[in-house]
């Protein structure tokens, strides 16, 4: 439906307009975001010699670039991007808000100067990290994300920006949806809807197995307001979709 709008849209010369106009706006509220003292105690995680050490361990395939160069591994405990994901409840409708924290990453790089994305995300004992990532995906995406905050949607490694009622398109390569197109947080609850669904937790779907086994590393922090990896999504469309994102995430403990 969205990508349909979408591009009907583009041919009008009218998106905005278009979709706006279809969709009113919905009042949506902002998530809870990490606090001053998350942010202390992310910075200490991310100078600790634990890290450190997790860093120039990490090794992912391939050859390195050219341009690498042996370096001391490190985070950049000064950068701290917090990235979410759609919630069940705001997909259902019994909540105006879009999202919940997922983690919180920093950019980083590796021993052999390669660069990294380190993900921190809460648990009982404190912060931890919980994935060491190729690339600077996060970074590169907050930056273009003007003031709002970093929504991603990991089933098809859609990327956007939020900012009050209205959601910006910054990565369009999975659905053909062009960066920096804009609909209402109405309209993009729709499309989670017709995709999602049916395969939230306890759904049919859920139930039989059918999701497959995709990896949950969001906390559960309760079947209202825990960021959508905890859907049960999967099947082939999906799955193609996301197989960009999938690789990433194998790719990031190897040794």
């Amino acid at each position: 439906m969205l990508r349909t709008i979408l591009r009907t849209a583009v041919a009008s010369g009218a998106i905005a307009a278009a979709v706006f106009a279809a969709n009113p706006a919905s009042a949506a509220q902002s998530p809870t975001g990490p606090s001053s003292s998350d942010t202390a105690a992310i910075s200490g995680l991310l100078a600790s010699p634990d890290t450190a050490a997790r860093l120039a361990h990490t090794k992912f395939p391939g050859a390195a670039p050219a341009a690498a160069h042996a370096t001391r591994a490190a985070a950049d405990a000064n950068t701290q991007i917090p990235v979410y994901e759609p919630t069940a409840a705001f997909i259902n409708g019994e909540s105006d808000v879009p999202a919940a924290l997922a983690y919180v990453a920093s950019p980083a790089h590796l021993a052999d100067g390669r660069a990294a994305t380190v993900w921190a995300q809460p648990s009982k004992a404190g912060w931890q990290v919980i994935n060491v990532a190729s690339g600077n995906d996060e970074q590169v995406h907050a930056a273009a994300a003007h003031g709002g905050y970093l929504l991603h949607e990991p089933q098809v490694n859609a990327w956007y920006s939020v900012n009050g009622d209205t959601v910006t398109v910054l990565d369009g390569a999975v659905s053909g949806v062009p960066a920096g197109t804009r609909v209402t947080v109405a309209a993009y609850r729709a499309e989670l809807q017709k995709r999602y669904g049916d395969k939230l937790p306890g759904s049919t779907y859920d139930k039989t197995g059918a999701g497959g086994g995709y990896a949950v590393t969001a906390p559960n922090t309760g079947g209202d307001g825990s960021p959508a990896t905890a859907l049960a999504v999967g099947g082939a469309a999906a799955a193609a979709a996301g197989g960009a994102f999938l690789l990433r995430r194998r790719s990031q403990h190897s040794k």
